[in-house]
C-alpha cells in the first residue's frame, strides 16, 4: 500500500484594510510564506514551491494611488471644471478610483508641460531619465489625474511686481535695477562705547564643581579636597 507522510498545514490571514498592513504579525505572516513557501504532493512526491509574486503594471501602488485620509469617496465636481491650456503646467496625481485613462506609475508625482487637448484626456510632455539620456514622454492622461501645476506661480508673481514697479518709476522719471541681487554683508559702522555695554568673554578658572562627599575623600587627592 501507499505510505501515508504527515502533512502540515499553516493559515495565514491577512487583512485587506490599509490600516493592518503596518501590524508586525501581518508583516511577519507574509514575510514567511515567501521565504518558507509550501509543499503539495504530487504523484507521491512533496514538491516545495514558493508563493507567486506579481510584477503587474499596477504592482507596488497600494498606498501610491490610495486617497489620503477622509478623501475617499466621489470626486467634487470643481476637479472637472478645471480649464486646460496648452502651454500650462500639470501635475499627474493620479486618482486610484479611476481606472481609464491611468498613466503608468513611474509618472506620479511629475510635472509636465500641456501640448495638446482632447475631449476627455490631455497631452503632456514628460522628461523620463533613461541611462544617460532624458527622453520627452509624450502620453494623454485624462484629467481626472492630473491639476494644475504651481511650480511657476512664484515666478508669476515677480514679473507682475516687477511690472508695477516699473510702471511706477517712468511715473517718478527714475531708474530701477529689477534683478535679483543675493544678501550681501553686514555694512560698516561704529560701535559707540558709551552707549553699550562691553562683556568680556574669558574662561574661568578651574575650581571643583562639586563637593567631595565624605567617603570619597579617602580615595581623593589633597589638592582637590582643600580647594
Amino acid at each position: 500500500g501507499l505510505e501515508s507522510a504527515p502533512v502540515e498545514e499553516h493559515f495565514f490571514f491577512f487583512s485587506s484594510r490599509r490600516r493592518h498592513t503596518r501590524s508586525s504579525l501581518v508583516s511577519w505572516a507574509r514575510r514567511c510564506v515567501q521565504e518558507t513557501g509550501y509543499q503539495r504532493r504530487v504523484h507521491g512526491d512533496y514538491q516545495y514551491k514558493r508563493m507567486p509574486h506579481s510584477y503587474g503594471v499596477r504592482a507596488r501602488t497600494r498606498s501610491l494611488f490610495a486617497k489620503p485620509f477622509r478623501r475617499h469617496g466621489q470626486d467634487p465636481i470643481s476637479r472637472m471644471l478645471v480649464n486646460y491650456h496648452i502651454g500650462d503646467y500639470a501635475d499627474i496625481i493620479v486618482d486610484g478610483s479611476k481606472h481609464l485613462g491611468m498613466p503608468h506609475k513611474f509618472y506620479y508625482g511629475k510635472t509636465g508641460r500641456i501640448f495638446d487637448i482632447s475631449k476627455r484626456a490631455v497631452g503632456i510632455v514628460i522628461n523620463k531619465r533613461v541611462r544617460n539620456k532624458v527622453l520627452p514622454k509624450r502620453l494623454h492622461v485624462r484629467i481626472e489625474h492630473l491639476q494644475k501645476s504651481k511650480c511657476r506661480q512664484e515666478f508669476v508673481n515677480r514679473i507682475q511686481d516687477n511690472d508695477k514697479r516699473k510702471m511706477q518709476a517712468k511715473k517718478d522719471n527714475k531708474k530701477i535695477c529689477t534683478k535679483r541681487k543675493p544678501v550681501g554683508p553686514i555694512e560698516g559702522h561704529f560701535v559707540e562705547l558709551a552707549k553699550t555695554k562691553v562683556e568680556f568673554i574669558n574662561p574661568k578658572p578651574y575650581q571643583y564643581l562639586y563637593q567631595p562627599k565624605s567617603y570619597m575623600k579617602a580615595y581623593l587627592p589633597l589638592s582637590l579636597i582643600h580647594i
